[in-house]
C-alpha cells in the first residue's frame, strides 16, 4: 500500500509529552518522508468522529521543533470512548442509531488517511486497539501506531510513560512552595495529593524527588527553615497497606518534634474504603464515561486530612492537588529524549506497516518496539519494592 495521507490525534487527560511527542512526529516525517500529507483531528477521537481537523502545512513542518517547550497540547484534547455509544449520542459526536466506530473508519476513510497515530493513555490505547480491531474486521486499509501517555506510568507491559518523568519532578518543585505554608501555622498539617487513580507511582516518585531536594537544599536550620521541617513524612499509594493507628502515632511523633507534617498521597490511596463509605450510606459514587470514580468528586486528600488531623493533633489543615500543574508542564530533557526514540520508532514502524503502541516492551527484555494492541492494559501497579522506594521508606522512617 503506497502512503499517502498521516493523521495524528492526542486524547484524555494531558502529559508533559503531548505537544513534544506532536512535534516529534511532524519532525521525523519531514525528515524521511517530507512528501506525505499529514493532518491533525481536533479534540482527539471527538475531533475524529466530527471529521475536524488542521492540515500540517510547510510552515508548521518548519516551527515544529517549538513544540517542544510547551505543555498541553497543540491540536485539543477530549474523554471520548468510541464503544460507550451512549455517551457519544449524549454529546452529539454521532447521531442516534450510529456506531461511533463505523462513523469513525468511515471518517478516516473519506479523508484518505492511511496512517493514524494516537498521543494517549491507556484508554486512548485500548480505543485505538478497538478501533484497528473494527477496521481489520471491515476491510478497511490502515495502520494504527500509538505513543503511551500517561503520568501514572501504569500501561501494561511498557517500562515507561512519556511524560512521567516530568509530571513528577513538576510535583516537587509544586510542593516546595505549598510546605512552605508550614510557617503560616502551627502545627501544620499538609497534604499533598498527587495524580494515580490506581498506581502509586506518580505520588512515590514526586516524593522521591523531593526528598532529594530536601537532602541537597542549604537550609539555614532555623525552626521553620530546618531539612526535618521541609521534608517528606509520609508517603501513600494503593498498592502499600498501612495500619491508621500505627502511622497516627508515628506522625503525632513528628508534629511535636518539627511542630508540622508533610504527606504526599496518591490520590487513589484509600478509594475503595471512601467508595464502601458512600455506598453503605446510599450515596451515589459519581462516575466518568469509563466507569471510573470521579476522584475530585470524593476527594480523598481531604478524607486522609481529615482521618489523621485528630489524631496527630494538628491546628490546622492543608490540602493541595498538584496534578493540574504538573501534568500541563513542558517536557523535560529526559522525557524529550524517550519521546525523540518512541516518535522517531512510531514513524519508522508506520512507514513498515507495523501497528501497535510503541514503548519498552517489559515482556520482551525492554526492547523498544511496536506492542501488540491486544497487550496493552491499564492498571499497571507500582511495584513497591523497587529499590529508589524502599530506600525512601527507610530513610522516612515509614518502613
Amino acid at each position: 500500500m503506497a502512503i499517502k495521507t498521516i493523521a495524528m490525534l492526542t486524547a484524555g487527560g494531558l502529559a508533559p509529552c503531548l505537544s513534544s511527542a506532536v512535534g516529534g512526529l511532524i519532525e521525523r516525517y519531514t525528515e524521511v518522508a517530507p512528501d506525505l500529507r499529514i493532518v491533525a483531528y481536533r479534540n482527539g477521537y471527538a475531533g475524529l468522529l466530527t471529521g475536524e481537523y488542521v492540515e500540517v502545512t510547510e510552515k508548521v513542518r518548519e516551527t515544529a521543533g517549538r513544540l517542544h517547550a510547551f505543555g498541553g497540547s497543540p491540536i485539543g484534547n477530549s474523554r471520548v470512548k468510541l464503544t460507550n455509544v451512549e455517551d457519544c449520542v449524549k454529546r452529539g459526536l454521532v447521531k442516534p442509531g450510529e456506531n461511533p466506530l463505523q462513523v469513525a473508519a468511515e471518517q478516516l476513510s473519506r479523508d484518505g488517511v492511511d496512517v493514524l497515530h494516537t498521543i494517549g493513555g491507556d484508554d486512548t490505547n485500548t480505543a485505538a486497539a478497538d478501533l484497528a480491531a473494527f477496521l481489520n474486521r471491515n476491510g478497511y486499509s490502515l495502520t494504527v501506531v500509538g505513543l503511551p501517555k500517561t503520568i501514572d506510568n501504569d500501561v501494561i507491559p511498557i517500562r515507561q510513560s512519556l511524560g512521567a518523568w516530568t509530571a513528577a519532578e513538576q510535583g516537587a518543585v509544586y510542593a516546595r512552595n505549598i510546605i512552605a505554608e508550614h510557617s503560616a501555622n502551627p502545627r501544620m498539617l499538609i497534604v499533598h495529593e498527587v495524580m494515580g487513580r490506581h498506581c502509586g507511582w506518580l505520588a512515590a516518585a514526586t516524593a522521591d524527588a523531593h526528598h532529594r531536594w530536601v537532602k541537597s537544599a542549604p537550609f539555614a536550620e532555623w525552626p521553620e527553615n530546618a531539612a526535618a521541617r521541609w521534608d517528606v513524612h509520609g508517603v501513600y499509594v494503593p498498592e502499600r497497606a498501612f495500619d491508621l493507628n500505627a502511622e497516627a502515632e508515628r506522625l503525632r511523633a513528628t508534629m511535636d518534634a518539627h511542630d508540622g507534617v508533610n504527606l504526599f498521597i496518591s490520590e487513589g490511596a484509600g478509594v475503595n474504603e471512601i467508595v464502601a463509605a458512600m455506598e453503605a450510606a446510599g450515596e451515589e459514587v459519581p462516575r466518568d464515561p469509563f466507569g471510573h470514580v470521579k476522584l475530585d468528586k470524593i476527594n480523598p486528600g481531604q478524607w486522609f486530612g481529615e482521618r489523621f488531623a485528630e489524631e496527630i493533633g494538628a491546628e490546622k489543615v492543608l490540602v493541595q492537588k498538584s496534578g493540574y500543574f504538573s501534568r500541563s508542564a513542558p517536557a523535560n530533557a529526559t522525557d524529550r529524549e524517550l519521546i525523540k526514540a518512541c516518535t522517531e520508532h512510531a514513524v519508522d514502524a508506520a512507514l513498515r506497516g507495523e501497528a501497535g503502541v510503541i514503548g519498552h516492551d517489559e515482556e520482551r527484555g525492554d526492547e523498544l518496539r511496536a506492542i501488540e494492541f491486544e497487550r496493552i492494559k491499564g492498571g499497571k501497579p507500582f511495584n513497591i519494592s523497587t529499590p529508589w522506594f524502599t530506600q525512601l521508606l527507610r530513610e522516612l522512617g515509614q518502613a
